[in-house]
């Protein structure tokens, strides 16, 4: 009973592998009669089954239709007939990984220890020689506005860079895959497409001369798909990163700045800014945004002395010259307040004259803001300098501001 039990399933084995070998029989006569896709439908069963006796051959053949439907499609491309981009570009690609496949059951050795590869030297030709026809065609289908065509085709030249079939090649420098990555990650991200924007960035990152325009797609893209906090912490470092290696880079210091004006959050801005002006003591940007930091803080001294520093780099900059004479006028108002006796709420002379001295500091800064914007377009500088004229007693540079705006009279 046993014996024939074994006889009953080493028949059905049989059975089974001669099924896998009519398929891939069938398949070979699909595609000798030109009908492709049939063929590679009736071949697929056979590419995975264990039953099938000679995978490597199954895999090449899978590899010839892809190739054909390719080649077929890339002919009406160059008769310029209609022709589907997506479905010869595919066909390209599933080509190649077939003759990858073929190749890696090719390599295994036979009963007696032997390696007999004889698809190399077919395969790898076929897809070097056609390869760059792929970048052309991305190009191609830039040009006609067809960017998921494009995508797919420099996503198509890239995926076929490499491959074991190349084993027994001497391949020549690529020239081409930096730009390929780069253009397809680009066109994904303009198609929002932000996570395959992102792998292919990162993958064009690691090409020679396309860093700087890899980065700041990079930084743009994790900007862009933000959505949750951890989202934009990553951004943040990401870009905190990319801005410490390239410290020059004015988009980095400018892509930082946006995130933590956005984040209203001014103890982070400060002290992001206060690590800028550290960094580098010369970025009259760090310095004007860290007086603002202390500025809305009411810490008027810090403030003070951080917008001097952006003004002693750029002693032109009229709003940076205005806040200075701003900060001072309130850290008068302040003294004025702590120096008034609250019981009286009378100042002596004294320190009346303390706060005058505040308030003198205030005008030469806000009159400096006058010489360099005599229209004040970049800085609203009357009605302050009018107010501390007045808190001077300077009656004649009062009516001097009234000519120019008789609106201050009514203050």
């Amino acid at each position: 009973m046993k014996k024939i039990l074994m006889m009953a399933m080493m028949a059905a084995a049989a059975t089974t592998a001669f099924a896998q070998d009519a398929l891939v029989k069938e398949a070979k006569k699909l595609y000798s009669s030109g009908n492709l896709v049939e063929a590679a439908q009736k071949l697929t069963p056979a590419l995975t089954s264990s039953a099938t006796a000679n995978k490597a051959a199954a895999w090449n053949l899978m590899n010839d239709i892809q190739y054909k439907i390719y080649s077929d499609e890339y002919q009406k491309m160059l008769l310029h007939q209609p022709a589907d981009t997506m479905k010869a570009v595919t066909a390209f690609l599933d080509g190649f990984k077939a003759a990858t496949e073929c190749d890696k059951y090719a390599q295994q050795p036979n009963e007696k220890g032997k390696i007999k590869n004889p698809y190399r030297k077919n395969n790898a030709p076929r897809y070097l020689n056609e390869r760059h026809l792929m970048y052309n065609i991305g190009a191609m289908c830039y040009q006609s506005h067809n960017m998921k065509g494009a995508i797919k085709s420099w996503e198509s030249y890239i995926g076929t860079g490499a491959s074991s079939i190349y084993d027994d090649t001497k391949l020549a420098p690529d020239t081409l895959i930096a730009d390929a990555a780069y253009n397809s990650a680009y066109l994904s991200y303009l198609e929002k497409d932000y996570d395959t924007a992102l792998a292919l960035a990162e993958k064009a990152l690691s090409y020679p001369g396309k860093e700087e325009g890899c980065m700041d797609l990079i930084l743009y893209t994790m900007k862009d798909k933000s959505t949750t906090h951890a989202d934009s912490l990553a951004y943040l470092a990401r870009l905190k990163e990319a801005h410490k290696t390239n410290p020059g880079r004015d988009l980095y210091f400018n892509l930082l700045q946006d995130y933590y004006v956005r984040a209203n959050d001014s103890e982070a801005l400060m002290a992001w800014a206060k690590e800028e002006t550290q960094m580098n003591s010369g970025n009259k940007m760090a310095w004007a945004l860290l007086g603002e930091a202390q500025m809305n803080s009411e810490h008027w001294d810090e403030a003070i002395e951080a917008f001097k520093k952006a003004a002693d780099i750029d002693p032109s900059w009229t709003p940076v010259v205005f806040n200075i004479g701003i900060c001072y006028n309130s850290k008068a108002i302040v003294l004025n307040d702590q120096l008034t006796d609250k019981k009286t709420m009378r100042i002596s002379n004294e320190n009346a004259e303390k706060v005058k001295d505040v308030l003198r500091e205030a005008q030469k800064y806000l009159e400096k803001s006058r010489e360099l914007d005599p229209n004040h377009e970049q800085a609203r500088w009357p009605y302050p300098l009018y107010r501390i004229y007045y808190s001077l007693g300077l009656k004649d540079k009062m009516a001097e501001l009234e000519a120019i705006d008789p609106s201050l009279k009514d203050i």
